[in-house]
């Protein structure tokens, strides 16, 4: 029954009139709707609606929450959504927005519930698989304007979100089918293994090199390349553009650009 009423709440939403303010917001700082055809743009907008309907927005440090705040994140979280049977990122309740990068725990886990407390670093974003995802707004405002270097940090801690939703964060995100299970195994496999050989190389690589890291911030690092240097992405790693073209249903690398990311 609750769900029932969750498809007609979101439905009824989907179908209101976008707000010109909000479409203006998108336009000018959210560089993806730019490019996207306009029936993405359409289906954009109706995932932000809902989005801004259900996720709750906290600022912390001082940060001040306004509609062109929650817009631009929502706009760039919802193209992880285009074209996908979506719930909302279920387990997502509120997005925390500093001013600027801010200082957090890294515990490390050394054993079955056994973590050690360790320092605290500077963080641009962080995913918690209890209901939060965590931005700072300094780096957000910055990838709103730097277009296409291959670094958005939105897109990043929303696909950890999406990572999230089959139980486990293990950059594997919940596939629909079987087979897409295998393919994908093997492919991000196999990319992930020649990024930790690259940077233990200390050889250049396209990817971020923080993708080396594990298999969680792998995905979370190739989906940023995927929208963000999408025709780099095709022609350098063409299987593994194919894999994420086609787990996120979308083909950026040939939506209509003004020059090569």
């Amino acid at each position: 029954m609750f769900g029932l009423f969750k498809g007609r709440r979101r439905r009824r939403l989907a179908a209101e009139p976008f707000p010109p303010a909000w479409r203006g917001i998108l336009r000018e700082h959210v560089h993806l709707y730019r490019r996207m055809p306009p029936e993405d743009r359409d289906e954009l907008e109706r995932h932000v609606r809902v989005f801004l309907d259900e996720k709750e927005f906290e600022g912390c440090g001082g940060m001040e929450i306004d509609d062109g705040v929650r817009v631009i994140i929502a706009g760039h979280a919802c193209v992880l959504l285009l074209h996908l049977e979506t719930d909302y990122f279920p387990g997502l309740r509120t997005i925390l927005v500093y001013p600027e990068p801010f200082l957090a725990d890294d515990p490390e886990v050394i054993g079955p519930g056994i973590v050690i407390e360790g320092g605290e670093e500077v963080r641009l974003g962080e995913s918690w698989d209890r209901g939060h995802v965590v931005l700072a707004w300094e780096e957000v405002a910055l990838a709103a304007r730097r277009s296409r270097d291959g670094h958005n940090v939105v897109l990043h801690e929303f696909a950890h979100q999406l990572d999230t939703e089959d139980g486990g964060t293990d950059g594997a995100p919940l596939l629909e089918e079987p087979g897409q299970a295998s393919r994908w195994a093997a492919v991000m496999g196999e990319a992930y293994a020649e990024l930790r050989e690259a940077v233990a190389r200390r050889r250049h690589t396209l990817l971020d090199q923080y993708g080396a890291t594990n298999p969680a911030e792998f995905f979370a690092v190739v989906t940023e390349f995927f929208f963000e240097k999408p025709t780099r992405l095709a022609r350098e790693h063409p299987d593994l553009y194919a894999a994420l073209a086609d787990y996120y249903h979308q083909d950026p690398a040939q939506w209509s650009v003004s020059g090569s990311p």
